[in-house]
């Protein structure tokens, strides 16, 4: 699919239809009954834009974007409630993993990539302040990132309460914990939160945590890579649903 639209009609033919835009950028000083129309729409469809100078939007494309360009994702968008009651349907404790600020295209499709492999059932990303999900992130996905949801939400805070009312547990792996993630019942309906290596989780979603793990390190670096480290804890998760027991 093409990632980008531009122009005033086509990126309005785009928000009317079913494709999935991640984004607008409109030139800054752009104004009219045709820019409000579509900021308007944007609105209506929970769709993120931005203000952008118009070198930035002349970088991006060759086209004749008349102020406007569009992103478009390859991957649809899949509605929480409907994963986690699929799930239930199917005989099986919901387990998510939620990503706070994870805007690295590579750690998003490691990340999906892991949650295919390890059983998860969907991804929880916020629709702002998020990794792009175009051609880049499911290169990175192994093709994942087409079969494993993808549920978008506009606050991640409101997308885990959501979660929480259906009784999943909310789990977040942080640095910051005293606790091993081992040591922590991860058996049930599960949100598993991750955080961005530079930034973690930020304080605002760490206070919807049932409880909070620690991977143990030994090394001099303290932190792992975002992608790396959600698939340790996923795997942890998969051992005690295994049967494993906690250590």
């Amino acid at each position: 699919m093409k990632e980008l639209v531009c122009g005033i009609r086509p990126v309005e033919e785009a928000l009317n239809s079913d494709v999935h835009v991640e984004k607008l950028m409109i030139r800054r000083d752009a104004g009219g009954a045709a820019i409000q129309n579509l900021q308007r729409l944007a609105r209506e469809r929970e769709v993120p834009w931005q203000p952008v100078p118009l070198e930035r939007l002349d970088r991006l494309t060759n086209a004749a974007h008349q102020g406007v360009i569009a992103w478009i994702s390859a991957v649809a968008t899949q509605d929480l409630d409907e994963v986690v009651q699929q799930a239930y349907d199917r005989g099986e404790d919901p387990l998510l993993i939620a990503l706070d600020n994870v805007t690295d295209t590579r750690n998003m499709g490691a990340i999906a990539r892991s949650a295919e492999c390890f059983g998860a059932h969907g991804l929880l990303v916020p629709k702002q302040h998020s990794a792009r999900l175009g051609s880049d992130a499911i290169k990175s996905s192994a093709g994942a990132l087409l079969r494993k949801p993808v549920c978008r939400v506009m606050d991640l805070r409101a997308g885990i309460v959501r979660a929480r009312s259906h009784g999943l547990r909310v789990i977040a792996c942080t640095e910051k914990s005293d606790t091993a993630l081992s040591s922590l019942d991860l058996g049930g309906p599960l949100v598993l939160v991750m955080g961005a290596e530079d930034i973690g989780i930020s304080d605002s979603v760490l206070q919807l945590a049932d409880a909070s793990g620690r991977i143990p390190m030994s090394g001099t670096i303290g932190s792992l890579n975002v992608s790396v480290a959600a698939g340790i804890a996923l795997h942890e998760v998969l051992r005690q649903k295994s049967g494993g027991s906690r250590r």
